[in-house]
């Protein structure tokens, strides 16, 4: 299971189910994917095919939504 956190500019921010503990976030579009760790700050953790353009465009929508992310992040792992 992979509840999506967020659509935004034709891309889906989510979080598997059972990973590792490192707060992180994935994201998903038609071109590729992309995994960002979120602490202790957004860092680009894998890119499966996503230019840097979408990575820089991701890293700027990640900046904005950072908070939600972490909110998500802690509710689903009780935090």
């Amino acid at each position: 299971m992979s509840p999506t956190i967020l659509r935004e500019k034709g891309y889906r921010f989510f979080f598997f189910s059972r990973e590792e503990d490192r707060m992180h976030v994935h994201i998903s579009c038609p071109e590729g994917e992309a995994k960002f760790w979120l602490d202790p700050a957004s860092e680009l953790a894998k890119n499966y095919n996503l230019s840097r353009i979408q990575l820089k465009e991701i890293e700027e929508i990640i900046e904005v939504h950072y908070a939600e992310f972490k909110n998500a992040w802690n509710k689903r792992r009780g935090g």
